[in-house]
């Protein structure tokens, strides 16, 4: 890299603009366009994510203050608040959507691991709910005066990358987003006990995919054959048949049952699967690694911006959605590719404070000098890409 390019731009070679072009092109994205097209849209958003603007005003201040730096920042000559405020209006978040799915597909390349010794890959599905002003995002409707959505995602715990995203009402349930999900033969899905849906399940199952979900107390089913000898802290290991009427229509083939009494939460976990090639221990391994998912929105809400957004309509909000997570990707790649010690916490704060300088960016990791903090070793502040 060149010592007289700024560090955003650095950031921004990172970036396939090849393959954001075609896409652009397909959706005919920068049609009628003069100046600001969907490429320094993109750059002006995930400029805004990583200098952790609070709103589209906060942005486009910060981004007037370097207005000489725009065009080799990327972004153009000149970035109006009415002219962003529109092409987050009006511009179709699909050119967005496919892009971010693209540096999915990339970073989860480039950070493809083993953790598990399982042949298929090992995903997490769950949603966070995020809060909005009914008056003002009118189409988010959740309750009487409420309103909200909800980011169903699908995480890769391996790699440590989402890989799917639907984007809801928050009054949609969770269970409903399941059949949304792109799924994978021989690939393991691990769910909470919102997701008790046997019809989907079941599918699942018959795609030569595997589950494990946590099972509701509540739960009807007839033991068929039990196993012996079992592993500390396993209760129990049966093969069952569900019972009730429309679950054994839903789910007509046998189930297995794992009982499993944590010692650090002091209380018992009853999972669901249809994996029977695998040991009861890495059953309720697999379920205590679903944990990651929450830590990853934590993160998300935390040190991306996605609870406080630059625009009132969906696709605006969609659109910060996907610039969210293709920073996020983008981090991913660059911490990646220059082999990093440091954790995400720390390359943010980083770059936050430098993207307008003229810095090599091996020089500005490696130079740099943090003491140590508590967020730093904290959940807040968790070592998401590293393992």
């Amino acid at each position: 890299m060149h010592r007289d390019k700024y560090v955003f731009a650095q950031l921004v070679s990172f970036l396939d603009r090849n393959k954001f072009n075609y896409i652009v092109r397909k959706n005919q994205g920068d049609k009628y366009v003069k100046h600001f097209t969907c490429w320094n849209q993109l750059l002006a958003l995930i400029f805004g994510q990583l200098s952790n603007r609070e709103s589209l005003r906060d942005l486009v201040i910060a981004l007037e203050a370097h207005h000489s730096k725009c065009y080799h920042l990327g972004m153009g000559k000149n970035v109006s608040r009415s002219t962003l405020a529109r092409a987050n209006q009006d511009r179709s978040y699909l050119i967005f959507e496919e892009y971010a799915y693209y540096l999915i597909s990339q970073a989860r390349e480039k950070r493809m691991t083993g953790i598990f010794n399982l042949e298929g890959s090992v995903y997490a599905f769950d949603s966070t709910t995020i809060d909005l002003c009914l008056s003002v995002f009118w189409w988010a409707k959740f309750r009487k005066r409420k309103g909200g959505i909800k980011v169903h995602t699908l995480y890769d715990l391996e790699t440590q990358i989402p890989t799917f995203f639907h984007i809801t009402e928050a009054a949609v349930h969770d269970s409903k987003a399941m059949k949304e999900i792109p799924y994978e033969p021989d690939s393991y899905y691990i769910f909470d006990r919102a997701y008790n849906n046997f019809k989907m399940l079941y599918k699942i199952h018959q795609i030569e995919a595997f589950f494990v979900i946590r099972s509701k107390k509540n739960l009807k089913y007839k033991a068929i054959k039990w196993k012996r000898r079992l592993p500390k802290d396993v209760r129990s290991d049966v093969t069952i048949k569900l019972v009730g009427f429309y679950p054994k229509q839903y789910y007509p083939e046998p189930l297995r049952l794992v009982r499993y009494w944590d010692e650090e939460q002091d209380r018992e976990f009853t999972f669901l699967t249809n994996a029977t090639q695998i040991s009861a221990l890495q059953v309720a391994e697999l379920y205590k690694n679903r944990w990651q998912v929450e830590l990853f929105f934590k993160w998300l809400k935390q040190h991306l911006k996605i609870k406080k957004f630059w625009g009132t309509s969906e696709n605006a909000v969609r659109i910060q959605i996907y610039a969210a997570v293709s920073t996020y990707c983008l981090v991913a790649m660059v911490q990646n590719d220059m082999k990093l010690d440091r954790s995400t916490y720390e390359i943010l704060q980083i770059l936050s404070i430098s993207l307008t300088d003229k810095t090599n960016l091996r020089d500005l990791f490696t130079k740099t000098k943090f003491q140590y903090d508590k967020e730093r070793n904290s959940l807040n502040g968790q070592n998401l890409f590293n393992f």
